[in-house]
């Protein structure tokens, strides 16, 4: 049974008290009110209103175009659905990179206008400026390091990052500036499963894998992808809890033809 399974609210201190109890984190996307509230009574630790909502949402090929208008929406949808878990929230594409002014900026309306509990933000040394400037205003960050979706267009694809040593090294150097830059925790996405290992090991502060193997301090799924809902979305990481395409392709289904044939509404479902 989980030691923090009776915590009301789950904070970032809860987060660096489970690592310490080697108590595995758990983390889920949503981006709307329903999902976010059956996410969280199902007993995740954190909930994650990804860039993802460009891809599974509005149907974008990157998170590139999504807004920081639109992530601020999908934010104040998720949160009025949590009683538990600790929300976190993308900094989209360009609302940070550019200067520490920009990112602390948007991060302040993010938890003003959405209500997030942190912000989430993509990458290490580059964005060192950006990541001070947002943590000594007092807003909880999340690093995010390997494969930066963001990042896509000079990367060139979304293959496993960090296998060259010189990349690795710098992964490895990155999480411990994160950490010293006062960062939470750190998302770790589609690296070797044994360079994640050695991350984990080198920071005292939480790293949660996404294609990054079993040892990070907790993992992370898209939603619509973990229930099955996304069909052509099939990594070697994923793994599928439902089959919910079929079954919400099958139910409609019926229900055209229960429509079609005068089968409902029946008597019992009539005034």
């Amino acid at each position: 049974m989980s030691v923090h399974s009776e915590i009301k609210k789950i904070t970032t201190e809860t987060l660096r008290k489970m690592k310490f109890d080697k108590e595995k984190i758990t983390m889920l996307t949503a981006y709307d009110f329903t999902t976010a509230k059956m996410v969280d009574a199902g007993g995740v630790d954190s909930i994650l209103i990804g860039d993802s909502a460009a891809n599974v949402m509005a149907g974008h090929e990157t998170t590139l175009p999504i807004t920081l208008d639109q992530m601020i929406y999908h934010t104040q949808c998720v949160v009025r659905g949590v009683e538990r878990a600790l929300v976190v929230a993308d900094l989209p594409f360009g609302t940070y990179q550019s200067n520490p002014e920009k990112a602390l900026e948007s991060a302040v309306r993010m938890m003003k206008e959405g209500g997030a509990h942190a912000i989430k933000i993509e990458g290490g040394k580059e964005i060192e400026e950006s990541i001070r400037k947002i943590v000594n205003a007092g807003i909880p960050v999340c690093g995010h390091l390997g494969l930066t979706p963001q990042s896509i267009y000079q990367f060139g694809t979304y293959k496993v990052r960090a296998k060259e040593d010189a990349e690795a090294e710098k992964l490895i150097a990155d999480c411990k500036l994160l950490e010293e830059l006062g960062c939470f925790a750190v998302v770790l996405e589609k690296i070797p499963a044994a360079l994640a290992k050695k991350a984990s090991e080198s920071i005292s502060i939480p790293t949660i894998g996404i294609g990054a193997g079993p040892d990070c301090d907790g993992q992370v799924l898209v939603y619509h992808d973990m229930v099955g809902m996304n069909q052509g979305f099939s990594p070697k990481f994923l793994r599928r809890y439902l089959d919910l395409y079929s079954e919400i392709t099958g139910a409609v289904s019926q229900y055209v033809k229960d429509v079609k044939s005068s089968e409902f509404p029946n008597d019992k479902e009539s005034y």
